[in-house]
C-alpha cells in the first residue's frame, strides 16, 4: 500500500507542476483533465502527509522517552506516543478506503426513474412523495433538476417520472437508491382505516454520453404529436411532443414537458442513452458475479431496500438494517443519514473483501 502511495504522491507532483506550465491554461481539455486528476488525487496526498506526520510523532515520543529523564515530561511523552499510535490507525483505515478502487461513474450527473408499483393511485401518491424527497435533499445539494418526463394523475400522483440530477458526485451518492420502496400507512382514498402496503420502484441510471452509447439511427423511430395533459396555449396545440421507439430493445420514450420539439427531442435521446448505458451496467455486474454480491444488495431492481411505515413514523434500509424514527425529516429530503450509512456500509465489505485478498 504505501509503494502505491509513494508512487500517487510524484505523481501529484507532476500534475501540479504542468498546472503550473504558463501554456497549459491556453489549452482548456488539458487543463480541466488535469484540475480533475488534482481533486481526486488531493485527498489521498493529504491524508498520507498526515499519516507521515503521525508517524514521526510517535518516533520522536519514543526518543524522548528514552532520553528525558523527567517524569512529567515522560508522561506527556506517553500521552502523545498513545494519541500518536491512534491517529495512524485511524489514517491506515482512512488511507485504504481512499485506495479502493473508484466507480467511473461517481462522478457523473444521474437520471433517476420513479414508477408506481403496487397499489394503484396510493402507490402513484408515494411516487410523488419520493419525488419531491429527491429534489428536495438535491436542493439542500445545491445540484440542478430538470424533469425529463412526467406522468401524472389527477389527485396529485405520478404514475412515472424522470428527472436528470446535475452535481458533482450525483451518482456517488444517489446509486445506492434503486430499487423497490415500501410505504405502510393508511391511504388517503382508504375510507376504512386500514393500514396498506404500496410499492414503487426506483432506478437511478448514470447520465451517458454520445461517446458512451453509439445509437443507430435505423434502430429508432421518431413519432412527433402534440402534448397531451395539463399545459399552455403552445403545449396542446403543436406537435412538440416526442416519442422514440428502440427496436432492439423495446424501450419507448415519450417527452412533453417542453414547448419546444427540439427540446423534447434532445430530453428523450438523453434518456434512452441513459436506459442504454445502464443495460449494459447491468449485464456487466450479471457476468461479474462476485462483485455484484460484494455489494450492498444485489442491485436488482426488484430488491426490496427500504420500508417507509407512517403509523410508527419510521423508515428501515432492509440491506443494512438501519431504523431512524425521523419520517416526516426523511420526506422531506433529509436522506443523508442513510445514504452515508450505506457508503459506509459499502466501504467495509469491499474492504473485507480486499483484506481476505
Amino acid at each position: 500500500m504505501f509503494d502505491k502511495l509513494e508512487d500517487l504522491l510524484l505523481h501529484y507532483e507532476e500534475v501540479m507542476n504542468q498546472l503550473s506550465e504558463p501554456d497549459v491554461a491556453n489549452d482548456a481539455g488539458r487543463f480541466r483533465s488535469l484540475m480533475k486528476e488534482q481533486s481526486s488525487l488531493a485527498p489521498i496526498v493529504e491524508t498520507y502527509g498526515e499519516y507521515k506526520k503521525a508517524k514521526q510523532s510517535i518516533e520522536d515520543s519514543l526518543v524522548m522517552l528514552d532520553e528525558e529523564s523527567d517524569d512529567e515530561l515522560r508522561e506527556l511523552a506517553k500521552e502523545e506516543l498513545n494519541e500518536s499510535k491512534a491517529k495512524v490507525t485511524e489514517l491506515e483505515n482512512r488511507l485504504k478506503i481512499l485506495l479502493l478502487p473508484k466507480d467511473p461513474n461517481d462522478e457523473k450527473n444521474v437520471i433517476v426513474e420513479i414508477r408506481a408499483g403496487a397499489g394503484g393511485d396510493e402507490a402513484a401518491l408515494f411516487a410523488a412523495e419520493i419525488y419531491r424527497m429527491y429534489v428536495h435533499y438535491a436542493e439542500s445539494c445545491r445540484w440542478k433538476i430538470e424533469t425529463l418526463e412526467m406522468e401524472e394523475i389527477g389527485i396529485g400522483g405520478m404514475k412515472s417520472v424522470n428527472f436528470m440530477v446535475t452535481g458533482q458526485g450525483a451518482y456517488s451518492r444517489l446509486k445506492f437508491e434503486s430499487g423497490v420502496h415500501r410505504v405502510q400507512r393508511v391511504p388517503e382514498t382508504e375510507s376504512q382505516g386500514r393500514i396498506h402496503t404500496s410499492t414503487i420502484t426506483v432506478a437511478v441510471m448514470p447520465e451517458a454520453e454520445e461517446v458512451d452509447v453509439q445509437i443507430d439511427e435505423k434502430d429508432i423511430r421518431i413519432d412527433v404529436m402534440r402534448a397531451s395533459g395539463n399545459g399552455g396555449q403552445c403545449v396542446n396545440t403543436t406537435d412538440s411532443a416526442v416519442r422514440l421507439t428502440h427496436y432492439p430493445t423495446g424501450i419507448v420514450i415519450y417527452s412533453q414537458t417542453e414547448k419546444s420539439q427540439l427540446q423534447n427531442k434532445e430530453k428523450a435521446f438523453a434518456l434512452l442513452r441513459a436506459k442504454l448505458y445502464d443495460l449494459e451496467l447491468q449485464k456487466q455486474q450479471d457476468a461479474e458475479s462476485q462483485a455484484r454480491r460484494s455489494q450492498i444488495g444485489t442491485g436488482d431492481r426488484s430488491e426490496k431496500i427500504r420500508t417507509y411505515n407512517f403509523p410508527q413514523g419510521r423508515v428501515t434500509d432492509h440491506r443494512i438494517n438501519l431504523t431512524l424514527y425521523k419520517l416526516d425529516k426523511i420526506m422531506n429530503g433529509d436522506i443523508q443519514e442513510i445514504i452515508d450509512a450505506c457508503i459506509a456500509a459499502d466501504q467495509a465489505i469491499r474492504l473485507g473483501k480486499l483484506n481476505e485478498e
